[in-house]
């Protein structure tokens, strides 16, 4: 059961993620999470640092896909301000919004990443399917009332579990 909430790279910043290590994994895909992922739930725009990393992943070749449980207005108007499609309304971690993003890609499970900052949403969901799931610590700013009171308090359950198991380090959050 534990297994499914586990990512396969945890890493504290989108930056760390080694776009050349995923390729050579066979990823050719990247599904990310909207909120606190690549932008602060509580921004209209995404940092500028941000719009670059994506720049850079689609330089790599990465096909991109938003995948978020927000309002249709909010996604995408934030995909079209970087020239990418998305999944909106997704009831994350549901199997349909993956597979319907993978399905905008022309993908399949195997060559695609998931990105995103919960484990109950982004991981699980992810991990239903067999992609390859990466958590990235959330960025600073205003969350979901209920990620605040319920999903953090139970991730930090988690990942303190997954520390006592990884060899070798710790994962910060």
């Amino acid at each position: 059961m534990f297994k499914l909430l586990y990512p396969k790279l945890y890493v504290a910043k989108l930056f760390d993620i080694d776009l050349a290590e995923l390729q050579k994994k066979g990823i050719c895909a990247i599904l990310l999470d909207l909120d606190n992922t690549i932008v602060p739930r509580d921004q209209d725009c995404c940092p500028g640092e941000i719009v670059q990393w994506i720049k850079k992943a689609k330089n790599h070749g990465f096909k991109l896909c938003i995948v978020s449980n927000n309002s249709p207005a909010r996604v995408q108007a934030l995909a079209s301000s970087l020239a990418i499609p998305a999944v909106y309304r997704a009831v994350k971690p549901a199997r349909r919004p993956f597979i319907q993003a993978m399905k905008l890609l022309g993908v399949a499970p195997g060559q695609t990443a998931v990105i995103g900052d919960q484990i109950f949403t982004d991981m699980l969901g992810g991990n239903r399917l067999g992609l390859y799931t990466i958590l990235v610590a959330p960025l600073p700013g205003r969350e979901f009332w209920a990620t605040r009171l319920f999903s953090r308090r139970l991730e930090k359950l988690i990942l303190c579990r997954l520390n006592r198991n990884k060899p070798g380090g710790t994962l910060a959050r």
